[in-house]
């Protein structure tokens, strides 16, 4: 980790955030670990604004963005930053994970000043969800005491800051939410419902619409659900010329997006929310879920687990 990313690293805490315990009342993170093993545990640990209390606030705020911005068409897209995106703005073919995301870097680079400009608009009438935790960020030495985390990996985060703040994007207690909070909500009851009966247009590379009907059903959820096909590759570099023909696709009358295009979800979630004003909403590993298709994400994600006798 350089100088640089170890100031917007501070520069942050003292903005009023800081590391917290992420819970949220019926979620169960214990089949994950399990499977993943114990270093997943330290995920569980996020940075809070000072102005929010738990992780269930965060959920509530994020329901309430949601439903706000459906009620009222008020453009809305949520946006999750990982791992991937890490390196895609770091300019690394490391970014080719699950799913190839650039060609080159000769791409990321010509792509770089369009995403800088679409998570400057989400920063200012979205919400920005990056996933922070101590094994990612270098963070105050106690934290490695008790994780015991390798070197390896640990300024993925502090290099993503180091973008924002290169580009005057700046994180606050209105426009973040913890990454994981967005797989809580997606994958709750709350969320179910609050689309039921409305028009839900899924974007992305498959769709079993039997499986995601069930998902809602299940879920006491009956949306009136559209499907528009977009590549499993290349959007974060190609978008601009798949833009207008998967807009046009989408239904006028949508009340909510949910997408899933990997590191392009940033320019899809901007352009759907501005084009139709409404919620659009990077749902990724979510929607491997409802397509039961988990195993395209090589298994079950973190905060996506809830007790059947939850009432989320």
């Amino acid at each position: 980790m350089n100088a640089y990313q170890q100031k917007t690293l501070g520069t942050l805490l003292n903005a009023g955030f800081a590391f917290t315990h992420l819970e949220i009342p019926g979620l169960d993170n214990t089949p994950v670990i399990e499977h993943f093993g114990e270093q997943m545990r330290i995920e569980e640990h996020c940075i809070f604004h000072s102005s929010v209390c738990t992780g269930d606030d965060y959920f509530q705020r994020l329901h309430h963005r949601v439903v706000t911005g459906m009620s009222q068409g008020i453009a809305t897209p949520v946006v999750r930053f990982a791992d991937g995106e890490y390196a895609f703005y770091a300019q690394s073919l490391q970014c080719n994970g699950l799913y190839q995301q650039a060609e080159s870097r000769k791409a990321i680079e010509n792509a770089l000043p369009t995403h800088a400009e679409y998570l400057r608009f989400v920063s200012q009438h979205g919400i920005v969800a990056p996933l922070i935790h101590p094994g990612n960020s270098n963070p105050p030495r106690k934290f490695l005491f008790i994780f015991e985390k390798k070197e390896d990996g640990r300024s993925l985060s502090l290099k993503f800051l180091q973008f924002l703040d290169e580009n005057h994007i700046v994180l606050t207690g209105e426009n973040y939410i913890p990454f994981y909070a967005v797989y809580a909500y997606l994958s709750s009851k709350l969320f179910a419902q609050s689309i039921d009966g409305k028009k839900l247009c899924i974007v992305n590379s498959t769709f079993d619409e039997q499986a995601v009907r069930n998902w809602f059903i299940k879920l006491q959820s009956k949306p009136d659900i559209s499907f528009v096909k977009i590549p499993s590759s290349y959007v974060a570099t190609r978008w601009a010329n798949m833009k207008d023909e998967v807009l046009e696709k989408i239904p006028s009358d949508t009340d909510l997006c949910l997408i899933g295009a990997g590191i392009g979800a940033l320019l899809v979630a901007v352009d759907v929310s501005e084009a139709f004003n409404i919620p659009a909403i990077d749902a990724g590993h979510v929607l491997n879920m409802m397509n039961s298709r988990e195993d395209k994400s090589n298994g079950a994600r973190m905060f996506t687990l809830w007790h059947k006798s939850s009432g989320n």
